[in-house]
C-alpha cells in the first residue's frame, strides 16, 4: 500500500493507524519519514511485510529547502537556531560548483538524532540524554542534484534531489553549508518518490481511511 505522510505524523504514527484501520497486526514501512517530512510513505499490511527490504533499498526522490548562514542541533528547523555563519558571500558559481562535488559517490555522516540503532537504543533517544556518538561515515549515491535560489529569500535554497537507500537529507543539507564555506539546515523537506511509486498517485490518509470503512477493497 502506498500512502503520503503528513506533516507532523512519524513513520510510526501512521503505521499504528492503519494497524487499528485494517485490524492487522503485521504493518511496517519501507523507510523513515522524519516528523517535519511530508510525501510518499509506502506502507506494507499482512503478507506484505515481507516486501518491505526491496521497498527499502528503491531510489529516493526528494525536494525542499536548506537555509544558509543558520544551523541546528537537529540540522531542521525542528530545533531553534544555535549556529549563525556569514552566507552573503555565496555566489550562484559557488553553489554550482558546490552541488557537482556532491554528485556521485560520497560519503556521509548520519545526524545524531536519527533512527539509527546503537547499542540497542536510537540515536535520537541518547541525543535526548545529552550523549554524543561519533558515527562511522557511509557511502551513498546521489544520482540528481539541482539546487536554485529563492527569487524571495536569497538565503534559502530550493533543492531537488535523487539518491540511495541510507541517504540522509539534513547530513546533505549541511555538509552543503560547510562546503561553501558557512552552514545551513533543512526547513523544508518532501519525499516525492520511491522507486517508480510517486507521491502524485498515493492516497491521502483520509481517502484511504474512507475506502476501507466503505469496503471499496
Amino acid at each position: 500500500m502506498v500512502i503520503p505522510g503528513f506533516d507532523r505524523w512519524t513513520s510510526f504514527t501512521v503505521c499504528g493507524k492503519l494497524r487499528r484501520l485494517v485490524k492487522v497486526k503485521k504493518v511496517g514501512h519501507a523507510g523513515t519519514l522524519d516528523p517535519m517530512a511530508t510525501g510518499l510513505l509506502i506502507v506494507c499490511v499482512g503478507k506484505a511485510t515481507k516486501l518491505v527490504e526491496r521497498y527499502q533499498g528503491l531510489v529516493k526522490g526528494y525536494s525542499g529547502v536548506f537555509r544558509l548562514g543558520e544551523a541546528t542541533s537537529t540540522w531542521d528547523a525542528d530545533s531553534p537556531v544555535i549556529q549563525r555563519e556569514p552566507w552573503e558571500h555565496i555566489k550562484d558559481a559557488d553553489i554550482k560548483k558546490a552541488v557537482a562535488s556532491f554528485r556521485g559517490e560520497i560519503w556521509q555522516v548520519p545526524p545524531m538524532f536519527s533512527a539509527i540503532k546503537v547499542g540497542g537504543e536510537r540515536m535520537y533517544e541518547k541525543a535526548r540524554k545529552g550523549e554524543s556518538i561519533e558515527l562511522a561515515p557511509r557511502k551513498i549515491s546521489i544520482f540528481q542534484f539541482d539546487i536554485e535560489r529563492s527569487l524571495e529569500d536569497r538565503q534559502n535554497l530550493i533543492f531537488r534531489v535523487t539518491c540511495s537507500k541510507g541517504t540522509y537529507i539534513r547530513s546533505l543539507c549541511a555538509d552543503f553549508g560547510k562546503a561553501l564555506g558557512s552552514c545551513a539546515h533543512l526547513i523544508a523537506l518532501r519525499r516525492d518518490s520511491i522507486g517508480e511509486y510517486s507521491a502524485e498517485d498515493a492516497w491521502e490518509f483520509k481517502e484511504l481511511e474512507e475506502a476501507i470503512t466503505k469496503n471499496y477493497f
